[in-house]
């Protein structure tokens, strides 16, 4: 039994809850990370290479180009960022910020932090 469907299952998922929310306003609410530095200049799931020093995200369903803001809940203070990548792969978490984004609303001291997403601009990629 081929499952090739079910892989793509997530991506519409969340394409579907952008459709539908009221006003477009999706949101989610969970536990954010952010890359190591081991992975400067690697190529991310878009394509294109991870830096530092971007404002850049992975999520593993909202569409690539997506800008999601992203609310550390135990200071307040937020940051855009851009989907260009999937994960995290850590059960739990629910996005993984660039080193860049992850100092800007402090989760960069925490390591992980609690966080509310909410969908600005919807991309057009995968």
């Amino acid at each position: 039994m081929n499952s090739l469907p079910f892989r793509r299952l997530p991506g519409l998922l969340s394409l579907l809850l952008l459709g539908s929310c009221a006003g477009g306003a999706y949101t989610e609410t969970g536990k954010a990370s952010y890359y190591a530095d081991k992975f400067d200049g690697r190529k991310t799931a878009s394509g294109v290479p991870y830096r530092p020093g971007k404002r850049t995200a992975a999520h593993n369903t909202l569409p690539f180009g997506t800008v999601v803001r992203v609310t550390n809940a135990q200071n307040g203070r937020s940051v855009k960022v851009t989907v260009n990548d999937r994960g995290p792969h850590v059960k739990g978490r629910i996005i993984d910020l660039s080193k860049s984004a992850a100092r800007k609303i402090g989760v960069d001291k925490a390591g992980v932090a609690p966080v509310k997403l909410k969908v600005v601009r919807k991309g057009s990629g995968r």
